[in-house]
């Protein structure tokens, strides 16, 4: 049984591939294999590890599932879901029972066999007593995993969840071998396309292709080094002069000058990622809706878009369903830059002026700095007082985010709403960035997860957008396209996913040498 969704704004069918091959990048007809790709790396932190659970930054998702490791299921280009580890899967008529086959001769890079054993402890990490993973919400839905033989795990949820295949490809779920996953996290033993060679957190990884690996379709260098390069001066400068083959988080400055050389090309996709500022609801004076709502009046999202995307994306309207999801509310009324009304907001919450610290990196997204300046900027006409902090790169995500009460966030969206809603919006799962709660809210996300009527899903997505936009903690000024770029040595497949950054953060499997 697999799923697919109508993902609308995925590189509409023959329309997006003439678009992609009007750029001049080659389309590749016939994978060539051979050669090492060297990938220079945006999202690189000296806290990296192979601990799928701590994976939070573009570095290791792409390290991590794909390359060296492997989900269960796996989002292929055109959206549709497909089996990775788990070759088929079927589901109870109320969504709540679900059996998942495996497949048959898979090893992990120690020789291991892989097998339903591996499946059950690797999921079960993410429940543990202590553990820090942003998937712990996926996992503790489950209520039973149950080994029916050595390939068939059995899945009984709490209720009923129509996308649990979707969920079951999140990058943080890698399966690591029983018994030996304290090893595995050390050294990077997975059942992926490439075994670790070396690796140096914040720095570089080398991997190398792993021997008679199943899938023979997919892993066509002999090697990949990832270089880490957090300054995006220094990313596009290394592409330019050759040092690398392709780069992710395309500086929009300089955009125009990889454009113009013939050397190399910058490809785009339109998905669901989007630029955020969570405020924390739980602490003064965000706990109030009213001042909520006056900073999202306080913004100019077309400045945003404009100066800092510079026309790469879209507005946003403080929720996190993109145009790429199956039931973005696109009717919704257009949150916009409005002082007096603003204004009128900070009155009702008792105040003449508000005075706020904006904690910002360009960790968080290319142009974080500047778009928190922007952002101080458009707010002075609203009685609103931004103090912009500036944060170091390194450590960003395990030092401010979730700790500062107003920071700058970056989400790659998810594949569902009910995938993304839970991740980030439901009452105390671990990346609820800005500690919202709203009763109606969660209430809608149990029902909607368990509907198997698209038209009564719609509706209740809708709601729960409205009240992401009215209620929620998290101002999203902008959706950001995808914009990644590559020497004309490389070949790329006819379709670019769209589900993370680097074709879905897949490319070291999916891309070749021309």
């Amino acid at each position: 049984m697999s799923f697919s969704l109508d993902r609308r704004g995925l590189l509409k069918s023959g329309a997006a591939a003439g678009l992609l091959a009007a750029t001049g990048a080659p389309l590749r007809a016939q994978p060539k294999s051979g050669g090492t790709f060297r990938l220079g790396l945006a999202g690189a932190n000296t806290s990296d590890s192979w601990d799928g659970r701590t994976h939070s930054d573009s570095f290791m998702i792409i390290l991590g599932h794909g390359t060296v490791f492997d989900c269960l299921t796996e989002v292929a280009a055109d959206g549709t879901l497909k089996g990775e580890l788990a070759e088929s899967w079927e589901a109870s008529p109320d969504a709540k029972v679900w059996t998942f086959n495996l497949r048959q001769g898979v090893t992990f890079h120690n020789g291991k066999p892989f097998g339903a054993d591996d499946v059950i402890e690797s999921l079960q990490l993410h429940t543990a007593e202590g553990a820090k993973s942003a998937a712990k919400p996926i996992v503790s839905a489950i209520t039973e995993m149950k080994k029916l033989g050595d390939l068939q795990v059995q899945f009984t949820l709490a209720s009923g969840n129509a996308d649990f295949p979707f969920l079951m490809s999140d990058y943080h779920l890698l399966m690591y071998p029983a018994g030996q996953v304290e090893e595995a996290m050390a050294n990077g033993i997975g059942t992926g396309l490439y075994k670790v060679e070396s690796f140096e957190p914040g720095v570089r990884a080398l991997v190398s292709r792993y021997a008679d690996h199943y899938k023979t379709d997919a892993g066509f260098f002999d090697a990949v080094e990832a270089i880490a390069i957090n300054d995006s001066s220094a990313r596009m400068n290394a592409l330019m002069t050759d040092q690398v083959d392709a780069i992710n988080r395309v500086d929009f400055k300089t955009e125009s000058l990889v454009r113009r050389n013939p050397r190399t090309e910058v490809f785009e996709v339109t998905g669901n990622q989007h630029y955020t500022f969570p405020m924390h609801t739980n602490t003064a004076p965000f706990n109030d809706v009213n001042v909520r709502q006056a900073l999202k009046y306080g913004i100019n999202r077309q400045e945003l878009v404009d100066k800092i995307l510079l026309g790469h994306g879209a507005v946003g309207n403080d929720h996190p369903i993109g145009p790429a999801n199956q039931y973005f509310a696109d009717d919704l009324e257009q949150a916009t830059y409005d002082p007096d009304r603003a204004k009128s907001l900070l009155k009702k919450a008792g105040l003449d002026s508000l005075d706020v610290a904006l904690s910002a990196s360009d960790a968080a997204f290319s142009g974080a700095v500047d778009a928190a300046q922007l952002f101080q900027a458009s707010a002075k006409d609203a009685g609103i007082n931004i103090e912009v902090v500036r944060e170091p790169a390194d450590g960003y995500w395990s030092n401010v985010w979730l700790k500062k009460p107003f920071c700058a966030c970056y989400w790659s969206g998810r594949a569902t709403e009910d995938w993304m809603f839970s991740t980030a919006y439901e009452k105390g799962v671990p990346w609820n960035d800005s500690y919202w709660e709203n009763e109606r809210f969660n209430a809608l996300l149990l029902e909607a997860r368990a509907e198997l009527d698209s038209g009564k899903r719609r509706d209740m997505y809708r709601e729960m957008q409205q009240l992401t936009k009215e209620d929620g903690g998290t101002i999203v000024p902008m959706y950001a396209n995808y914009v990644d770029a590559h020497s004309t040595k490389l070949a790329r497949p006819d379709v670019i996913g769209n589900l993370w950054q680097m074709d879905s953060s897949r490319i070291t499997e999916r891309w070749s040498f021309a």
